[in-house]
């Protein structure tokens, strides 16, 4: 495919979705916006089209998974990871630029810096006002505290003891406790935290005990679905590095920071605490006597 038809489909695809999320905004603020976004994206398609002739029809099969993940993981998300597409797209037409007739590159050249500043201070706008955003924080805290807590309490019981329903009960336990210490943390600090921006202390706490109490179960299911330890432990295991991905890939993409980097630093830790706690199970298990029978398998 030319170049110039991929950058014109691109555009129509950009200035398509735009315009959905517009018509789909009740915020007229932010409804406004999305609407220069749209319209600014078709005076980027228009620019590709009269350059590349017909650019096809629109990639709708794009466009639904785009508005489906602004139905289910918020407006910022979804813009933010258009953005990150469109910086790969902006080095695109800088090494283009010389393909161009003279008269049009100076056209490209007001494109390429319209994506680079005005864009992008339109989208930290509308970041700035998405209350899914505002407590992200408080939302990653509850879900990373409660995985490497949670995960360590069962690694612990896997060398501890053969009964899968006394671990799963153990990680029960623990995960309330310390979803109702976290959540009074997190109160206590948007109430005292210093914040620019003053967020609503009950909410924290809420969404960091929310996001813990679902950590907790999820990772507390496979132990009352099975009699095998190793079975329940590795389920456990797997259940907690899915989170951990998905959370990390959404903050990678809302704060636009590197997501290898973040996610092998998660996993490490993660599995630095599950070795710990089952080398410190297997002792205890040994030297108090409950560890009776080995794995059931």
């Amino acid at each position: 495919m030319r170049k110039e038809i991929e950058f014109c489909r691109d555009e129509m695809l950009d200035q398509a979705i735009y315009s959905e999320l517009a018509r789909r905004e009740r915020n007229a603020e932010v409804r406004e916006l999305l609407k220069q976004f749209a319209e600014q994206e078709l005076r980027h398609y228009e620019f590709w089209k009269e350059v590349a002739g017909d650019c096809g029809a629109l990639d709708r099969a794009k466009l639904s998974y785009y508005l489906w993940l602004r139905r289910f993981l918020g407006l910022t998300f979804t813009l933010k990871l258009l953005e990150r597409h469109e910086k790969e797209t902006i080095e695109e037409y800088k090494n283009y630029l010389p393909h161009l007739p003279e008269e049009k590159r100076a056209q490209l050249l007001k494109m390429i810096e319209e994506e680079e500043s005005h864009e992008r201070s339109l989208i930290q706008s509308l970041a700035e006002r998405e209350n899914a955003v505002k407590y992200l924080g408080f939302v990653a805290l509850g879900l990373a505290d409660a995985i490497v807590e949670i995960t360590g309490v069962h690694a612990g019981f896997l060398g501890a003891t053969a009964t899968t329903v006394v671990a799963g009960v153990a990680g029960l336990i623990v995960g309330v406790s310390a979803a109702i210490a976290m959540s009074g943390a997190a109160y206590l600090q948007a109430k005292h935290g210093g914040m620019e921006e003053r967020l609503n202390p009950l909410v924290s706490a809420g969404v960091t005990g929310f996001a813990y109490i679902f950590a907790v179960l999820l990772l507390a299911l496979p132990y009352f679905l099975t009699h095998s330890m190793a079975a329940a432990f590795l389920a456990s295991l797997a259940a907690a590095l899915l989170l951990i991905v998905s959370f990390t890939y959404y903050g990678s993409v809302v704060g636009e920071r590197e997501f290898t980097r973040e996610l092998l630093e998660n996993v490490a830790i993660l599995l630095v605490t599950a070795i710990i706690t089952y080398i410190f199970g297997v002792f205890v298990g040994e030297v108090t006597g409950i560890r009776a029978g080995g794995l059931h398998t």
